[in-house]
């Protein structure tokens, strides 16, 4: 099946009350895994790329090809969207476009809310001419992702939220309610009336950034609040990480990558499924 667009699959979502993961890669094994996760549970899923992780694979282009390259010799028939996370400028989502991605997030919430509508517009209008589908941030989710630092979290404000999301045409977005990347330091708190109002305001998929480490009550709140993406990355590279790191301890004489690049594969594929159910988007492709 060829790569498509988030838009078709996040409405869908939306409407049905589940989320699909967006679950970001960063290298062959870590694609293997996520594409057969979703393809033996039936479920849409959104590949998301960093532009580190883009650099680290060879380029955007190189990323498109790897991952168009698996949907054919993996025989995928669910729904693949290949989505740039956090797009830093119009012309860095222009190029991830021009290589063949068909989803991208242009995150300019830093800027003050005019500039941010100003810019996502112009990364709107050029997507949309190539039905790739958008997707943008108001507020600050907190940690790091990458070359993304923010220090502490900025609540989105609803009403920004809704100027944006009708000045711009987005597809979906993310407005920052608690969430950070990486790892939590105690409970995640996340701010289910602002999200409900921002709903309400807007009636677009929102995207919950920092999947990992929220319970699980938590998650379908989010989803039955509007939430019809989620994004995971930490918690994968926790899992791999530790499968590598054990087989490695166990037998100092391994050096052969396939022996521990395997079971950190199939140690995100185990993690993939069971992000999966819990977001409610198996059966669903």
């Amino acid at each position: 099946m060829p790569l498509v667009s988030m838009k078709e699959m996040l409405n869908k979502a939306l409407e049905e009350k589940y989320a699909v993961g967006q679950f970001n890669i960063n290298n062959l094994e870590w694609t293997q895994a996520i594409l057969a996760a979703a393809e033996q549970e039936k479920s849409p899923v959104i590949l998301g790329v960093s532009e580190g992780a883009a650099r680290h694979m060879g380029g955007f282009k190189t990323t498109v090809m790897m991952v168009q390259g698996l949907l054919e010799d993996m025989e995928i028939t669910v729904p693949v969207a290949i989505h740039l996370d956090h797009g830093s400028s119009f012309e860095n989502c222009k190029k991830a476009i021009d290589a063949g991605f068909t989803s991208v997030m242009i995150d300019a919430s830093h800027h003050p809310i005019e500039e941010n509508i100003e810019e996502t517009k112009k990364v709107v209008e050029y997507a949309h001419s190539k039905n790739v589908s958008v997707e943008a941030e108001v507020g600050t989710v907190g940690g790091q992702e990458d070359d993304i630092v923010a220090d502490g979290v900025i609540y989105a404000d609803p009403k920004e939220c809704e100027e944006l999301v009708k000045q711009t045409g987005v597809d979906c977005f993310a407005p920052a309610l608690g969430s950070v990347h990486g790892p939590y330091k105690g409970d995640p708190n996340l701010g289910f009336k602002e999200m409900e109002e921002v709903r309400d305001l807007t009636n677009t998929p929102l995207v919950l950034h920092g999947g990992t480490g929220i319970p699980l009550k938590d998650i379908q709140r989010a989803i039955s609040l509007g939430t019809s993406k989620i994004n995971v990355n930490t918690e994968n590279q926790l899992v791999f990480t530790h499968a590598v790191r054990e087989i490695l301890t166990k037998d100092v004489k391994v050096y052969d990558p396939r022996k521990y690049m395997g079971p950190g594969r199939e140690a995100i594929k185990e993690t993939v499924i069971a992000k999966i159910r819990e977001f409610g988007s198996d059966g669903k492709a």
